[in-house]
């Protein structure tokens, strides 16, 4: 059973229409890239599976139900623009989420819940290489120590489903080489259903088990907007993480033979 059904989605602003019948199943654990000219409706695409939107023709459904109708802790998300909160701490910015979802009115916890919050953030920001730098403010960070704040944030509330929206775009060569070799890594590890946007074609080849390519199939030159992208190609990739990916159905004794990730 596939973990997203897309059906018959359409995406549009008054007269402008983004997306037109998109179809899609995705399992679980796949790493799905998706790639397009700028404006073909990708980070749409991702704000309607966030719940950040409601699709203006068809549904999606997750795990069978219909896609909550706003963000949830099930679905995490890391933009480009690192979205952490310049006042708190490192240890801080990633506790607050588990802080939030445990104490809804007061939004703080205290004594021995805030201590087991605080470790359990803790133990994950090590994971991302940021153990050393727990007292510190994203100020004081790099750009590749921000994302990696970020990817650190969305993965505390332990999403099934994690969103990246060109979250390596600003990063130099160097640094972004290493945020992947990361990435792959955590989706080994928790597992993780990844749909990531990028530009950079030989980043998507790189990484993804999926490559969906978005494009318009119908122009209208005397109406430029009338027309949506849809999923035009739909690349299998990278046979061996696949092979991961379909293990994970599989019981966790059987999985010891596909723990390696190229």
């Amino acid at each position: 059973m596939s973990l997203i059904d897309v059906h018959n989605l359409w995406q549009r602003y008054g007269e402008h229409t983004v997306l037109e019948q998109v179809n899609l199943s995705v399992a679980e654990g796949e790493f799905c890239v998706l790639v397009g000219a700028s404006g073909c409706g990708k980070s749409t695409f991702l704000r309607l599976l966030l719940g950040q939107e409601r699709p203006s023709q068809g549904h999606i459904m997750l795990g069978g139900q219909p896609l909550p109708g706003e963000p949830d802790p099930g679905r995490g998300v890391v933009f480009q623009r690192y979205s952490v909160f310049p006042h708190l701490n490192v240890l801080d910015n990633v506790t607050l989420g588990l802080e939030l979802q445990a104490s809804h009115w007061w939004g703080r916890l205290l004594g021995a819940a805030r201590r087991r919050a605080a470790d359990q953030a803790a133990a994950l920001l090590e994971r991302v290489g940021l153990g050393q730098a727990l007292a510190k403010y994203p100020s004081q960070l790099s750009g590749g120590m921000q994302q990696r704040l970020a990817i650190a944030q969305a993965l505390v509330m332990k999403p099934r489903v994690l969103l990246l929206d060109e979250p390596f775009g600003a990063l130099d060569p160097g640094t972004r080489k290493d945020m992947h070799v990361l990435l792959l890594e955590l989706w080994r590890e928790h597992p993780l259903t990844v749909f990531m946007v990028t530009h950079d074609l030989n980043e998507g080849f790189s990484l993804a088990t999926r490559l969906l390519v978005f494009d318009k199939t119908r122009h209208d030159p005397h109406a430029p907007h009338a027309y949506g992208a849809r999923v035009t190609y739909d690349i299998p990739l990278n046979s061996e993480r696949r092979a991961f990916q379909a293990a994970l159905a599989q019981p966790p004794g059987e999985l010891a033979g596909c723990v390696h990730i190229a």
